[in-house]
């Protein structure tokens, strides 16, 4: 965005080339963001604002990701209590009648069991880690994460964003603070879901000001 040219231009005519770093500017730059509400260095947050050490296949070197989103761990409430039954049941069931198969079959059922429900926990936690959204300073993400072996990532420009709402419904989402954004757009995949997403107005508003910030560099010729 215009910032970032700026920052850019002073760079070329005035400070060493990129790839040599400056030990003045360096840890102004790192304060200033460290201040930023919403940016956070946990590799598990659902809401971090400009974040350090993302990325994703197809960002070009001079974009900047300016959000990155997951849904609200509040979500995984539901296979977590599923996931603490089924750690659960082998010994309530042993409680209950502890010589319903002979020991050998009896261990191995129980191991079954366990690889079962490791496998049920993995999946889940794989799910909830790896499906997320990115905001960029010129287009919005959307990776879609089925398995270790397949994924659907979607983008499109900031400019081809035509409309942005969310909704909050229900005591759970209103109490937590979540909900789901959802952007229509004019290209090729027209509506982006960002579902179960914290802090749904705080996206919204950096996705509005991205959009004002995009059509200004297009009336001052600074687009890419």
């Amino acid at each position: 965005m215009p910032d970032v040219f700026v920052a850019k231009n002073i760079v070329k005519k005035e400070k060493p080339p990129l790839n040599q770093e400056n030990p003045v500017m360096k840890p102004a730059a790192t304060s200033s963001i460290e201040r930023l509400p919403g940016h956070t260095h946990n590799p598990f947050a659902s809401f971090s604002y400009y974040p350090e050490k993302v990325n994703f296949e197809t960002k070009e070197e001079a974009e900047k990701i300016v959000l990155f989103l997951r849904q609200h761990p509040i979500v995984n409430l539901k296979w977590i209590l599923i996931a603490s039954v089924l750690v659960a049941a082998p010994s309530i069931l042993l409680g209950i009648n502890s010589n319903f198969l002979p020991g050998n079959f009896r261990f191995m059922a129980i191991l079954a069991w366990y690889l079962i429900t490791c496998g049920y926990i993995f999946e889940n936690f794989l799910s909830w880690f790896f499906n997320v959204y990115i905001v960029t300073d010129e287009r919005i993400v959307d990776v879609d994460f089925a398995n270790l072996i397949y994924k659907e990532v979607s983008d499109a420009n900031i400019d081809k964003i035509q409309d942005v709402t969310y909704k909050m419904g229900g005591v759970a989402r209103t109490f937590f603070n979540y909900g789901d954004v959802t952007i229509q757009t004019a290209s090729e995949v027209p509506n982006f879901d960002f579902l179960a997403v914290p802090n749904p107005d705080r996206v919204v508003k950096v996705l509005q000001e991205l959009r004002r910030e995009e059509e200004q560099e297009k009336l001052e010729g600074r687009i890419r």
